[in-house]
């Protein structure tokens, strides 16, 4: 590509570092600060220059004063918004302008288009002339920051700490290269020089090497610890799961689908594999047609014969894998193998129960990335492993594959977006402090953000909290912990043996509410949705309490604690703290939304919080639905939030009938625990008499029955209720049926029975009382009405005739 703008001195200055990146395998970083039209002349320069072969610009339009549109020839443009688009596609050379009007860093486009530069390849930054600044006065929210500000925030009015601490990392990094307003070349890399390779490169190509030689031993694989990976996945054993766990850029994907390969090639004849998207499993599928040509792929399956047996690995979404158990050819005994991608996109409670269902399963997920962290959802599913499978296996790929070790882009990208963010050391928490004969007390401090900004290492000890026990952290989120308008933040600390202070705790507080009457009105009758305020908002247009946008609430939007200070008191001790402040701030009632699961149902309902609200549909961030829970602070606020309570009350049964057909039973359990107990019909004893012993069908009884067993699950005692909302509790999945209740009686409070009653009774899912066919899930049926009127009977009010 050659234009009057090529440099020949920058075109032999790109072939001298180039050739130390081919030689290392690195990725390199030019960061390009300078007024907007500089930066901008000085990308095409270097667009110029090369002998690019998949150039890639991200940004807005580019245009000249008199509107004619000035593109780089060949050289494909993408806005920030539609990064996402292109995960999955290599390119030797990406162009990021947050420099130009209307541009701005996004950081999770910056961290997904990061992962697709190929290794050679350059990624260029373009920023403001004032980032080399760090005293300037021209410090101002960028365009991107739009996502950030709600009402009434203008976005010229937030803060920059973020950007600031973008500018502090760039200025520090010498494994970029730089180029001055006033410099003709770039400033080389530390890297730069040629000679003979660093003690570190050494190491890597030593390393390389005796992983390219391993690998060539597994056949397909391109390094040592993904030749482990592929045989561990190809020999697995009943109930010896197998968690995955690699970086981006490690080949997990592709080690899934040269061991799913392998498995047909051995005799295996169907396996499933299921993630949040189809294109998730691109890479899966790419292995399958490589390794075995002689298939083909159509939609979301792959088939192929392999020693004249028709063999099919089939991508499933989640919602597809239990009832894909009961079709035709499966036996649910020995189901297919399950390769589940992404898994820290899957909610907790299904994850659960496909480990019961499937003898062979493995889940496989991203560390650190813009996809989510695979830590939060090790911790939440590790005490399911322990409890249901202690044979399972953690196996962690280190070893990139797409680019070299220490590679400087990837390198950058941690540093930039705190993708590397950590907690303390279990070990310093759990025996140190309280394990102590004399424990340590909490100490809870209300951060100053703009200490916090300036102090990295409390920051990414503050984020790695967060990330560790979210299923869903992005790039973004550090932006809005720093930036975000009318936010508070409560940590919670110890001091370690030599005293030194640990967070421990952090709770993420948004003001939400106190819209103006008119404003309140028109969002309540759907006219007007300003930007943020999620909880105020959601009441007042989608439950119908115009009340909601009125007040003025502190929304939790985040809380975490170190796992090995959980159960400690740590997170209710943070939430009574913020409801003191609140109250002191003349605020009347907290709110927080959440992904829908059992463990976190019941810690809410336990501080006092009851439900408001649920969507109506899976959150593609949870895999759940969407639940609002609230308390009031004072009589009044408590008295307006009972009736928001009241009718979810009332709705729900709809809701589980249709919308929320689909949603583990474990998870239902937890909403029909609230509300009063029912009004016992008269003739209630009677028809479950009749039912138990013999007459009409479940469908004609089952009004009677679902009263009758609300009944019985209001008036339960928090020992039986816990068990039941507790995540692990998912392990007696419904859909395994009550078949083990062929005895006489049915004991009430076994998890299994309370399942199979949602699932039948309030979604509709006769099949969950057996797996024997309907004969058998009728005669269960009827031993529930013969249980549920012996405890009636016993319980009867003596004023009730």
């Amino acid at each position: 590509m050659t234009t009057p703008d090529t440099d020949p001195s920058l075109s032999a200055w790109l072939t001298e570092q180039g050739d130390v990146l081919r030689r290392r395998r690195w990725r390199g970083v030019l960061w390009i600060a300078d007024d907007a039209s500089n930066a901008i002349r000085k990308a095409r320069t270097w667009i110029a220059a090369g002998h690019w072969q998949s150039p890639l610009w991200i940004g807005p339009e580019l245009s000249s004063p008199d509107g004619a549109v000035t593109w780089p020839s060949g050289v494909k443009r993408l806005s920030a918004s539609r990064v996402r688009s292109r995960l999955g596609s290599e390119h030797d050379l990406v162009v990021f302008d947050a420099v130009s009007a209307g541009a701005g860093f996004d950081p999770d486009a910056f961290g997904a288009i990061s992962g697709t530069v190929l290794a050679g390849g350059w990624l260029v930054l373009l920023t403001p002339e004032h980032w080399r600044e760090p005293a300037s006065p021209d410090w101002r929210a960028d365009a991107d920051y739009r996502r950030l500000a709600h009402w009434p925030h203008a976005v010229e009015t937030l803060s920059t700490r973020y950007l600031q601490r973008l500018a502090t990392q760039l200025r520090r990094g010498n494994e970029l290269a730089a180029w001055p307003a006033d410099a003709a070349l770039p400033i080389a890399p530390a890297w730069a020089d040629a000679g003979a390779p660093t003690p570190s490169d050494a190491n890597r190509t030593e390393s390389e090497a005796a992983g390219e030689t391993e690998a060539e031993a597994a056949g397909d694989c391109l390094t040592s610890d993904q030749a482990v990976a592929v045989s561990r996945l190809t020999r697995m054993r009943r109930r010896r799961p197998v968690v995955l766990v690699a970086d981006r850029g490690r080949g997990k994907s592709a080690a899934l689908g040269i061991a799913a390969a392998r498995r047909l090639r051995q005799g295996e004849q169907r396996l499933w594999i299921t993630a949040s998207s189809l294109v998730a499993v691109d890479a899966v599928f790419d292995r399958l047609e490589q390794l075995l040509p002689g298939g083909r792929r159509e939609a979301n399956r792959f088939e192929v014969v392999v020693d004249g047996r028709d063999c099919r690995c089939e991508w499933l979404t989640p919602e597809q894998v239990v009832p894909a158990l009961a079709a035709t050819g499966i036996d649910a005994r020995s189901p297919p193998t399950l390769f589940v991608d992404e898994a820290a996109s899957i909610p907790a409670a299904r994850l659960m129960s496909w480990l019961r269902h499937f003898p062979r399963i493995a889940f496989a997920t991203t560390v650190h990335g813009y996809e989510g962290t695979g830590r939060g959802f090790e911790v939440r599913l590790r005490d399911a492993l322990d409890r249901l499978t202690p044979d399972w296996r953690r196996l962690q790929l280190e070893t990139p594959i797409r680019w070299g070790t220490e590679d400087p882009l990837e390198s950058l990208t941690r540093d930039l977006l705190c993708l590397d963010a950590d907690i303390a050391a279990p070990e310093l928490i759990a025996e140190s402090v309280f394990g102590a004969a004399c424990e340590v007390p909490v100490r809870y401090v209300w951060l100053d953000r703009e200490a916090l900004a300036r102090d990295d290492a409390l920051l990414r000890s503050i984020f790695g909290l967060l990330v560790q026990a979210h299923y869903r952290t992005s790039p973004s989120d550090l932006r809005q912990l720093l930036d975000g308008p009318d936010l508070q933040l409560l940590a919670a600390f110890v001091g370690d043996a030599v005293g030194k202070p640990q967070a421990i705790g952090i709770c993420v507080v948004q003001q939400e509410g106190g819209f103006d009457a008119t404003l309140a009105n028109a969002i309540y009758r759907g006219q007007r949705r300003p930007r943020g305020h999620l909880l105020a908002q959601s009441l007042a247009t989608h439950g119908g309490f115009e009340a909601a946008a009125l007040a003025r609430w502190w929304r939790v939007t985040r809380i975490a604690v170190h796992p090995a200070a959980r159960c400690r008191g740590v997170g209710a001790s943070m939430i009574e703290r913020v409801a003191a402040a609140a109250l002191a701030r003349g605020l009347d009632r907290l709110g927080v939304s959440f992904g829908a699961e059992p463990s976190l149902i019941r810690f809410w309902r336990r501080l006092g919080f009851c439900s408001l609200r649920v969507g109506l549909t899976r959150e593609a961030s949870s895999g759940e639905p969407a639940q609002m829970m609230g308390r009031g602070l004072t009589p009044e606020a408590g008295q307006a939030l009972a009736r928001m309570n009241d009718d979810f009350v009332c709705y729900l049964p709809d809701l589980l009938a249709s919308e929320l057909k689909d949603i583990e039973p474990c998870v239902v359990v937890g909403w029909l625990q609230e509300g009063a107990p029912p009004q016992i019909p008269a003739d209630l004893c009677e028809r479950l008499g009749w039912f138990a012993a013999g007459g009409g069908e479940l469908a004609l009884i089952r009004p009677w029955l679902r009263t009758a067993w609300l009944a019985w699950w209001r008036r339960q005692p928090s020992a039986t209720v816990v068990p039941a909302l507790d995540s692990g509790w998912a392990e007696d999945a419904p859909e395994a049926g009550m078949s083990e209740g062929a005895r006489e009686n049915v004991d009430l409070t076994t998890a299994s029975h309370v399942a199979a009653v949602v699932a039948a009774l309030f979604q509709y899912r006769d099949e969950a009382l057996s797996t024997l066919g309907r004969r058998e899930g009728l005669a269960v049926a009827r031993r529930l009405a013969s249980a549920l009127l012996a405890w009636h009977q016993n319980h009867r009010d003596p004023r009730t005739p």
